[in-house]
């Protein structure tokens, strides 16, 4: 791999993609895949965090959080993520890769508290660090808990790794000419409504210009291609 384009890269994981073509839970092969993925982009130099969801276990916007009270179910989600953060740490680490979990939660028996100084340093040492718990607070998606400490840890670029290769004018699924937009600016992704994340992590990237790269995690070698600087996925920036 030629120099890489970014050197610090904050890495914004749904749960879903952990499933696989399951319904529910991690699908280990899915995970051991991203593991070493992962570790093939900090075998390169590159310093990676990353935020993980827990919509593969528990959402608290899901159906089956309905009638229950929305904090109570945003917590529960957070819980969910701090599952998926540390079933991601035991598959890059059986590769060699050392890494931390973090939690905005305190659950101090299988994670640190989120410490931004301490996690910067994990950074500069080669670990992978691992956010869970979101933010720490209800009514906040794991989508801004991205864009929020990919700001607080001075990362290069937010990517998001999802099912499609990027940023599209419609659904790829259900509508076969929908067209992949190459670049797009933050504004225009509100304007136009683009389901890239929620208008908080969006606005939030936009104020304090981080540049956000949209690609596909289930292309084999997509995250190191982004981390590349190779034309992978769609890239948001500022106007």
């Amino acid at each position: 791999m030629a120099r890489p384009a970014y050197q610090r890269i904050l890495l914004k994981l749904s749960g879903e993609a952990l499933m696989g073509d399951g319904h529910y839970g991690v699908d280990r092969a899915v995970i051991e895949r991203m593991a070493g993925e992962i570790k093939e982009v900090a075998d390169a130099g590159v310093q990676v965090a990353v935020v993980i969801g827990g919509g593969n276990i528990f959402r608290g916007m899901a159906k089956a959080a309905e009638g229950m009270d929305r904090a109570t179910a945003d917590y529960m989600g957070m819980l969910a993520t701090v599952m998926n953060a540390l079933a991601l740490q035991d598959a890059v680490e059986s590769l060699g890769l050392a890494s931390r979990v973090q939690s905005a939660l305190h659950i101090s028996q299988v994670a640190e508290p989120y410490i931004r100084r301490r996690a910067i340093r994990h950074l500069e040492r080669g670990r992978l660090v691992i956010f869970g718990a979101g933010t720490g607070n209800p009514f906040f998606t794991t989508d801004t808990a991205a864009s929020l400490r990919a700001m607080e840890i001075n990362a290069d670029v937010m990517l998001k790794g999802t099912k499609v290769d990027g940023v599209y004018t419609d659904d790829p699924v259900t509508n076969p000419q929908a067209m992949r937009y190459s670049s797009l600016t933050y504004t225009e992704v509100l304007e136009k409504n683009l389901k890239v994340m929620d208008a908080t992590a969006i606005t939030l990237c936009r104020d304090n210009q981080m540049p956000l790269i949209v690609f596909s995690i289930n292309k084999p070698g997509a995250l190191l291609r982004v981390v590349s600087g190779e034309d992978e996925g769609t890239l948001v920036k500022g106007e």
